[in-house]
């Protein structure tokens, strides 16, 4: 016992070790292991300390750790409070009872309190649940009532007792069912021939209900008639046992009983629930002071009279929780700290804070996954990025303002995602000025201030090739440092991904550069490219460990991959220019159609009058302007963010991005 508690023999208290703080917005923030020794009747106090503070992530413990803690304190605990919060939540739920809106101040919950609100619970459940039972039935009995009525709606109109189709009659051959339209005149003529007559009740579109009758001695004879014309017998529901109208006023009074008799039943429902009103308020006020403590017992242990509590801190917090331990705690407990290890890094959660401007963006980042501890965080780089790119696919003051208006108009449905919509709509209208483009009107409205992407199609591929590789090379330099960080340096070095990838690459534009200027290849350019995929070469035979010839096929396809798709990497940024030229091209279409519209044909001015073709043409060529424009807006802009996601997702963050870090989640106060 003294291993795992060595300072509680001098009752030490209170001794934090803490390093200083090393908050960056380029990674999650820095955490420390921390380590509370107590206890155990001062666990459910410490759990409250740390759920206030809102940033404490439980770990459960090393196997070694267990193998010397056997005991889980909390279980029982925990079972109790799991049954009770059940119970409760069920009893809101059909009751519809409101929770309430003022939680009392903060005390610990004993086992023994937590087990009397437990079967009280349990006692208003079963009281609920036979209610419950009751309108169930009740409520199946009403919808079947319900439905009867539907089907009496076609036997409405018979005159005749419906008793009459379940038993069999004397001397008298009785057949109630359906035939379709197209054969019932057919079975008219052959019926009479049997000496029966037909008696038809009811009408669709496609089937005919009707009554056949007659003396029972032809029976086999229209049996056999009106098989041949489809004829489908009708069961009599049991319930139908008078003439249509009194079973019809029958079921109606059986339907409003039953109506009565469910109201009376939620009435006893609501009456349970405000009688026992006090206590419920008081279960669920004393659920939430137990919750904090209910979630650590899964992961805190316990020996005796001694717990130990482990789990993740944000470094720079460290003193908040410093003071509030000291002045919550007052028997003797030990809390150290220490830094992950390299090895605990995927365990380690991450935690990431950034202006809440950016929350659209720590969205889209998780759902590609979370950053692994330690490693770069592309939020802001990824919020740049895209609002950049948005723009430069889809510059146009007009759309861009009428995405920022949409934003704004909408932003209490889109909520976090407000700033995304206003920030791309921004940058939309920035870059249109750049272009001179205003709802498609290219340099007609608004003079350019750069260029316009359809008069200058080479400058906007060659833009989005070096945007391209500025954005690769960010991006294998991040992978670079993330190598780094994590210990693993050969891979930073001499990975395709590593330093010898970001020469690989930059000498292949060299070459071809030099090449497509002087169409030579000589011995530098041939160095600028052999070097680095040599060493990458190299990088791949060391790390496959297969049988000879299996290694080298390996070896070479890994090289040739890594030119390959550095190449495709690149020439996908090219999607760039071709939206911004896309955007130019579509207002284009939409205008020259617009003008067809416009213009009236002779047959119209002939039929018209030439003033009455023009303004219709008129108003025809205004309303494809603005559809057309509304047109683009939605789908362009649509579509022009999914490019520009994948251009993030697939060539940034599957080169530096793991996106399977853990989580970061708290113990918080209250029922979740």
């Amino acid at each position: 016992m003294h291993e795992i508690f060595p300072c509680f023999s001098v009752f030490f208290r209170g001794k934090i070790y803490r390093s200083k703080s090393n908050k960056t917005m380029f990674k999650p923030l820095a955490m420390q292991h921390v380590s509370l020794k107590l206890l155990t009747e001062d666990v459910p106090l410490a759990a409250q300390v740390l759920a206030d503070c809102g940033l404490f992530n439980p770990e459960t413990t090393t196997e070694a750790v267990a193998e010397k803690l056997p005991e889980c304190p909390g279980a029982e605990f925990y079972r109790v409070f799991s049954s009770a919060r059940s119970r409760l939540e069920k009893i809101f739920l059909r009751s519809g009872f409101t929770k309430p809106a003022n939680i009392t101040p903060y005390s610990t919950v004993e086992l023994v309190e937590l087990q009397d609100i437990n079967d009280k619970l349990c006692q208003i459940w079963l009281q609920i649940s036979k209610l419950e039972e009751q309108r169930h039935q009740f409520n199946e009995q009403e919808t079947a009532s319900k439905q009867l009525l539907e089907t009496l709606k076609i036997f409405s109109k018979l005159d005749v007792d419906l008793k009459l189709f379940q038993e069999s009659a004397q001397f008298l051959n009785l057949h109630i069912g359906t035939v379709p339209v197209e054969l019932l005149d057919h079975l008219i003529e052959a019926i009479a021939l049997a000496e029966h007559f037909i008696h038809i009740f009811h009408r669709d579109e496609h089937i005919t209900y009707l009554v056949v009758a007659g003396p029972d001695e032809h029976q086999e004879k229209v049996r056999a008639i009106l098989e041949h014309a489809d004829f489908q017998a009708l069961t009599i529901p049991p319930e139908f046992h008078h003439h249509p109208q009194q079973v019809h006023s029958e079921l109606t009074a059986k339907r409003t009983q039953l109506q009565e008799q469910i109201e009376a039943v939620e009435g006893s429902i609501q009456e349970l629930v405000i009688q026992n009103r006090p206590l419920l308020e008081r279960a669920y006020q004393t659920l939430n002071h137990a919750a904090a403590y209910a979630e650590l017992t899964e992961t805190y242990r316990g020996r005796g009279q001694l717990a130990l509590i482990e789990g993740w801190f944000p470094r720079s917090d460290l003193s908040q929780l410093e003071t509030a331990l000291n002045d919550k705690l007052t028997c003797p407990f030990v809390f150290t700290t220490r830094k992950p290890a390299p090895s605990e890094y995927p365990q380690v959660p991450s935690l990431i804070r950034h202006h809440r401007l950016l929350a659209p963006y720590i969205a889209l980042v998780k759902n590609y996954g979370p950053p692994r501890y330690g490693e770069f965080d592309p939020t802001l780089l990824f919020a740049i990025t895209f609002i950049l790119m948005f723009g430069t696919m889809f510059g146009d003051v007009g759309h861009g303002a009428l995405i920022a208006t949409a934003g704004w108009y909408w932003r209490d449905k889109l909520k976090t995602f407000t700033p995304f919509l206003i920030a791309a709509g921004f940058s939309s209208i920035l870059f249109g000025f750049l272009y001179g483009s205003i709802f498609g009107y290219e340099e007609v409205l608004l003079p350019a201030l750069w260029l316009s992407p359809i008069h200058n199609p080479n400058v906007m591929l060659l833009i989005a090739l070096y945007w391209g590789m500025g954005f690769i090379l960010l991006a294998t330099l991040i992978t670079v440092v993330n190598r780094w960080r994590e210990g693993d340096y050969a891979s930073a070095l001499f990975n395709n991904t590593g330093l010898a990838g970001i020469f690989l690459y930059l000498g292949g534009f060299y070459a071809i550069q030099k090449w497509m200027a002087i169409n030579t290849f000589d011995t530098v350019q041939q160095l600028a490219l052999l070097l680095p995929l040599l060493i990458i070469l190299g990088y791949k035979w060391h790390e496959n460990k297969m049988p000879f010839i299996e290694r080298v096929l390996v070896t070479l396809i890994e090289g040739l991959e890594s030119v390959i798709n550095y190449l495709a990497n690149t020439l996908s940024f090219l999607r760039v220019a071709a939206f911004s030229l896309n955007h130019a091209a579509l207002a284009i279409a939409v205008f020259t159609l617009a003008n067809m519209m416009g213009t009236p044909s002779e047959a119209l001015v002939s039929q018209l009058g030439e003033g009455a073709a023009n303004v219709i043409g008129t108003v025809a060529n205004g309303l494809v302007i603005i559809l057309g424009n509304l047109f683009i807006v939605i789908l362009e802009g649509a579509i022009v963010t999914i490019q520009v996601l994948r251009l993030e997702y697939y060539e940034g963050f599957s080169r530096f991005f793991s996106g399977d870090g853990r989580t970061f989640s708290p113990l918080t106060v209250g029922l979740k």
